[in-house]
């Protein structure tokens, strides 16, 4: 008898006990992380359920668990690249005026269906496709199969699908970087003709020759992210159709003064900003093809970049102008952003503060020398920030890499790779685009008429506004000044 209640006391002592510990460790933990405990015990049973439904089974080595970790991270980091069309949509139109408000964002929307189709039936096949170093003759109308890359360093256990969609959304990126360039005066038909033709042939032949190990690769160009496949190509097209097109009205005076045209919403352009500066960490990290330890050192090298170049575009339009301008600091974060891009898996931190820091500078007074000495109009300055950038971030390179670059004792041959990439890939892209852009221009014309362009795209190619019931424009001057008014009473 005495046993046994020694035995009940014992086990009274031990529940005790853990009991106790018990409630020390849940009264540490937030009821939160409590309430996840069941419910990831749930959402596991409800995945055994459903792969055992399916006749699946679920990953047993760690090459399997490493393929559905390198897919589910290229996934994400496509999203993010496919959500910079929001930032790039943003930017453009708060740059703009409001009366031009819808046919931007339709086009920045619409340009990536359009994208999306032309890379699916053509430009998969051209970029990626069997075929020699020039083209890709196989591989049209994607369906799945094959091999997702051409060269060594992607993962082939991936899924072709994966490669399709992340490829799709930089595709896409060239496209609307001309969106920007041309805009206010474009035709919403010619402008989608052009980004079918760009992401179908002349995007993907270039990105071959880059990407695909085919004699740029093998020369020993180096553009990790596309400072040049997709910006400068992005920038190339748009500097060809900016000239092509011509300015918009009142923006050179017949004396040769250069008149501000300023944008309605400089609100969603910071917005577009952040959103651009989110996504670029798809886009450079997800460069990287896989979940490897480099994806942190890419994140870092990146963001680097970015802030220093925003900083210093601050600084030097504060420096220009006595006041800094908004619309520096936006493009300045972008410059640094783009330049960043080719190098930011090879360069030192160091190195990407110094290349977002020039980027930054360049920006500003790139700006200035094609509004007011070349007379190209850009409202949204797409090329300084795509074209020259990109140009700059290959070159440094050449100049910052770690292995190889000419600053850090590996000679000059790196960047004299670097020049003959910028340079081909340059020279085709001027070429088609100005095929392509004279042809629409003889045929179905690239411009508005003269009267929609003063009352505004919306109307003239939509017809609607973007802010409808709410916006009059009317020209108001106050001490000399001429402002934009806009308002618009309830009587109305």
């Amino acid at each position: 008898m005495s046993l046994r209640k020694s035995k009940q006391g014992l086990s009274k002592g031990h529940n005790s006990v853990v009991l106790s510990l018990i409630d020390k460790i849940t009264s540490r933990i937030s009821p939160y992380w409590l309430a996840c405990i069941p419910l990831s015990a749930l959402l596991v049973v409800i995945w055994d359920a459903a792969v055992m439904a399916q006749g699946l089974e679920g990953p047993k080595t760690l090459e399997e668990i490493k393929i559905i970790l390198d897919s589910v991270f290229l996934l994400f980091c496509a999203v993010l690249v496919i959500f910079m069309n929001a930032g790039f949509a943003m930017v453009e139109t708060g740059f703009c005026r409001h009366k031009n408000a819808v046919n931007i964002l339709a086009k920045n929307l619409i340009v990536f269906a359009i994208a999306t189709i032309a890379y699916w039936a053509v430009g998969y096949g051209f970029m990626y496709g069997e075929g020699n170093s020039f083209i890709g003759t196989q591989g049209f109308f994607f369906h799945g199969d094959g091999t997702p890359y051409g060269n060594e360093n992607y993962p082939k256990a991936v899924p072709a699908a994966i490669s399709f969609l992340f490829q799709v959304a930089f595709a896409a990126t060239a496209a609307t970087i001309v969106s920007g360039a041309v805009a206010e005066r474009i035709r919403f038909d010619a402008f989608l003709i052009f980004s079918f033709l760009l992401v179908a042939i002349s995007y993907p032949i270039t990105g071959r020759w880059a990407w695909d190990g085919s004699w740029l690769a093998n020369l020993g160009f180096k553009d990790f992210a596309g400072s040049t496949v997709v910006h400068s190509v992005g920038g190339w097209a748009a500097l060809v159709g900016a000239a092509i097109l011509g300015p918009r009205q009142g923006k050179y005076s017949p004396d040769g003064k250069v008149n501000a045209i300023p944008g309605h919403n400089l609100s969603i352009a910071t917005l577009g900003c952040l959103i651009l500066w989110i996504g670029w960490f798809g886009f450079n990290p997800g460069s990287e093809l896989a979940a490897t330890a480099n994806v942190p050192y890419i994140a870092v090298t990146t963001n680097l970049a970015a802030a220093a170049g925003g900083v210093a575009a601050t600084i030097t339009s504060w420096f220009k102008d006595g006041k800094p301008d908004l619309s520096m600091i936006i493009n300045g974060i972008l410059a640094g952003l783009v330049a960043i891009t080719a190098g930011c898996n090879v360069v030192g931190y160091f190195s990407a503060v110094i290349i977002g820091v020039i980027a930054g500078v360049i920006v500003v007074y790139s700006v200035v020398l094609f509004d007011r000495v070349l007379k190209i109009d850009d409202p949204v300055g797409a090329i300084s920030v795509h074209l020259v950038n990109g140009v700059w971030g290959t070159l440094a390179v050449g100049l910052f890499a770690t292995e190889g670059g000419l600053f850090t004792g590996g000679g000059i041959k790196l960047l004299i790779n670097q020049i003959i990439g910028i340079v081909s890939i340059g020279a085709f892209t001027v070429i088609f685009s100005g095929i392509v852009w004279y042809i629409l221009r003889a045929t179905i014309g690239i411009r508005v008429t003269p009267e929609e362009e003063v009352q505004g795209l919306d109307i003239g190619e939509h017809g609607m506004e973007a802010y409808s019931g709410f916006v009059k424009e009317a020209d108001v001057l106050t001490g000399g000044f001429a402002i934009n008014y806009e308002s618009k009473s309830a009587s109305q």
